[in-house]
Formats: structure tokens, sequence, C-alpha cells
């Protein structure tokens, strides 16, 4: 009996692409011949017919699993889901809407099984089809993480990734409530071996992922693997200091030898804005890494399954 390959696909609102996914998944499966399948489709909180489409495909095939949250919980969650019900021994994670392209499966599968790799990533050679301004600012976040983090983010990554069991465990064992996946798929370590790709479109419906998402998502990712900012808002607060100390000094001397000390109030009045406002700034930076404490304290459940076909 072949090892069993659990494929882990996050769904939010893709009735559109469930059907196509699925098709194009098990013409793949079906070339695998050594090779067993479980498709794990989790839907969170889809507010279309996601869950019934996976209900459908499930009664037809006893391959596919299906997970229901009891809301969105948002993407992580769904990851870490499919990953905790998971039984195969290789564990793939890819999107419904085929721009990870299930055709990759098998020379994935054989830098595990012969090159000797832990892991199977892909990333993205060119962004064809994405807005110009969300490109670049795609691109400026993974410059600036790699310099502010010990935690590689390879640029054009994907969640596009093939995994052994060990290294799914190991992901099981972060059980942090801020999740940001591929912070913690370079935290972890291992062999990674990386396949480059042309950038696919989806195959139908919209992208659930807007500008303003993407740039939170971001900050999710800086906040979780480094405290530069921290540092950042530190030395900002030293420079003014010193540059407050300064200036008192300046204003001395010149009341002492001119007079006048009402001169000069409206700069007087902006200086005084703009340093309160950077120490509102650094006061936000404290506060995003205070709120991240004040979840993870709260241990709240990473997610809440309403319904499941899953035994495990």
């Amino acid at each position: 009996m072949g090892k069993l390959i659990s494929v882990v696909v996050p769904c939010y609102n893709e009735q559109e692409v469930l059907k196509m996914f699925y098709d194009e998944i098990n013409r793949v499966s079906l070339t695998m011949t050594n090779y067993n399948f479980e498709i794990i489709f989790v839907n969170d909180g889809s507010k279309d017919d996601t869950l019934l489409i996976c209900k459908e495909l499930a009664s037809k095939d006893d391959r596919v699993k299906y997970i229901s949250f009891s809301r969105n919980f948002g993407k992580e969650a769904a990851i870490f889901a499919g990953f905790e019900k998971s039984s195969g021994d290789l564990v793939c994670m890819m999107d419904a809407d085929l721009q990870d392209p299930p055709a990759l499966l098998p020379e994935m599968v054989k830098a595990i099984e012969y090159e000797g790799y832990d892991s199977v990533a892909t990333r993205r050679v060119t962004r064809k089809g994405e807005p110009p301004v969300r490109s670049f600012f795609a691109r400026m976040f993974y410059k600036i993480m790699n310099k502010i983090s010990k935690t590689e983010i390879v640029d054009g990554a994907r969640d596009y990734r093939l995994m052994t069991r060990q290294f799914v465990d190991s992901i099981l064992d972060l059980k942090e409530y801020n999740r940001f996946s591929k912070g913690l798929f370079g935290w972890v370590g291992y062999n990674t071996k990386w396949l480059e790709y042309e950038n696919v479109e989806r195959a139908a419906g919209e992208t659930k992922w807007s500008f303003w998402k993407l740039l939170l998502y971001s900050i999710e990712g800086i906040m979780a693997f480094s405290t530069v900012p921290l540092s950042i808002s530190v030395v900002v607060g030293l420079i003014f200091c010193i540059i407050a100390f300064i200036a008192i000094i300046i204003i001395i001397a010149k009341t002492i030898l001119f007079g006048d000390p009402v001169s000069g109030w409206p700069s007087t009045a902006c200086i005084i804005l703009f340093v309160g406002g950077v120490q509102l700034f650094c006061i936000g930076i404290l506060g995003q890494y205070l709120s991240k404490a004040y979840l993870e304290i709260k241990n709240r459940p990473i997610y809440i399954c309403k319904e499941t076909n899953m035994k495990k």
C-alpha cells in the first residue's frame, strides 16, 4: 500500500472554482498510482455554497474530507486545522483557485522521496496580472522583512508547499494564536527545495485579498517575527530627546542674548505637534505588540469546527 498524501485546501467563498480544482487534483492523483490521496477542504465560514459543494464531492469520493468552521477565522486558522486533521505521510497545502498548479505535485513528491528534502515550496518568478502598486509593496515587504528578521522569507513565496509528516508536526507544535505561516515555515527550519513557476491567474471568481487586507497581514508578519520596530521606537525617542535638549539650550541662550522669548511660537507649536506625532507613533508600535501578547494570554482556540466528516 502506497504512502498517503493529504492535500489541505483552505476555502472561503470558492464555489466558482471548487469543482474545477477537484477535477484537476483528481486528474493529477490518477497519474500518481503509487500514492493514496485524501483531499481536505477547510470551509472558513464561507457565505456562498462552498460547504454544499464540499459535501457533494465528499458523497461521490471517499477521499474527499471537509472541515467547516463556525465562522470566518481566517486562512491561517484554516491551514492549522487542515494540518491538525491530516493523517498523510506527506502533506500538501494549496489554494483552491488553481493559482497553485496541481501539476507540480509529482515533481514535489520526487524531491522529497528521492532527493532527501523535508519540504518543497513554490515561488512565483513573475507577478503577471497583478496590479503594479500591489507588486511594488509586496516586494518591499519581503525586502524589509528579510532585513529586520532572522527568519528568511523568500520573495514571491506561495503557501503552496509539500511537507513531510515531521515538518507538519513541527508546525503544529507552534500553538500561537497570531499566526504567519510563511514565517513559521522558515522558522522551523528543515531542508527546503524551492520550485519556481510563472504566475497563474485565478481560474474563476475574485481574490479575497484586498490591498488593505494584505497590508494588515504584512504588519502581522513583521510583528510576529521581528522586534526591530520596538528598537526603532527607542532610537527615535532617543534622537528626539537629544534634539529637544539642544533646542532648550538654544532657546535659553537666545533669550539671554536677545530677549523676546515670545518670538517663534509658530515654529515651536509645529515642533511640539511633530514630536507629539512621533510619540504617538512609538506608542502605537508598543500597543501592537501589547495587543498580540493580550490575545495570546487569552489562550482562545485557533478555530472552532462546526461540522466535519473526519474522524480524527
